[in-house]
């Protein structure tokens, strides 16, 4: 079974008090999504490899450490997902990003594939999905399922905020895919929300109702 990390940093906690509320307008929630996305990822990538590399400084030779192996890639899910890579790539400029879309079919309730677009090299790069929210986990568990079936194996997943619902779905279809959440809520209403949530994260990142 995978490993659940909900962070509990002051920094993070105190940002993501400031997007559940209400009151919070569409260009400081963008910002705030971007500035926890780049805490987050901070600690999602701390057990990158290194390997030894000589620097020569102004003054002499120093013995430092770089990534080293199979680099990064961000997949966000469309569209809130967009939302959260800046501030992943404000901290790992080089990391490449796919992008992948789902839908649920309205007639089979079923997870359809609308879009995928992947680096070459997904089967050797590190990957993290990103999406705002983890609600049913029906659109995680379809974006991992379709990014596995192109070569995709190092994968990871990463939310600002999950209900229960949505880690006990997805650990149960991908097993091998630890998740990295910022606030762990209560449960889903019925109609899929998460409570107490902070809304649409679609819409309050574009300005959409």
């Amino acid at each position: 079974m995978s490993d659940v990390f909900v962070f509990d940093h002051p920094l993070i906690q105190h940002k993501l008090s400031i997007i559940r509320d209400v009151n919070t307008g569409c260009k400081e929630f963008r910002e705030l999504v971007n500035e926890i996305s780049m805490l987050m990822a901070y600690e999602v990538t701390k057990d990158m490899a290194l390997e030894p590399v000589d620097v020569q400084t102004p003054v002499a030779k120093a013995k430092c450490q770089h990534l080293a192996g199979p680099q990064l890639a961000v997949v966000p899910v469309l569209r809130a997902g967009l939302g959260m890579v800046d501030g992943i790539l404000d901290l790992i400029p080089n990391a490449r990003v796919g992008h992948i879309g789902v839908y649920r079919d309205p007639e089979t309730l079923k997870p359809v594939e609308y879009y995928c677009k992947l680096p070459s090299d997904i089967g050797d790069r590190h990957i993290i999905v990103v999406d705002p929210m983890l609600a049913t986990g029906g659109s995680a568990t379809a974006s991992i399922n379709f990014i596995k079936a192109r070569g995709g194996k190092h994968i990871r997943l990463m939310n600002l905020i999950a209900a229960p619902e949505g880690i006990e779905a997805v650990q149960k279809a991908h097993p091998d895919v630890n998740i990295y959440v910022a606030g762990l809520d209560s449960h889903l209403n019925e109609d899929g929300y998460i409570i107490p949530g902070l809304g649409d994260a679609g819409d309050r990142l574009f300005g959409t109702k």
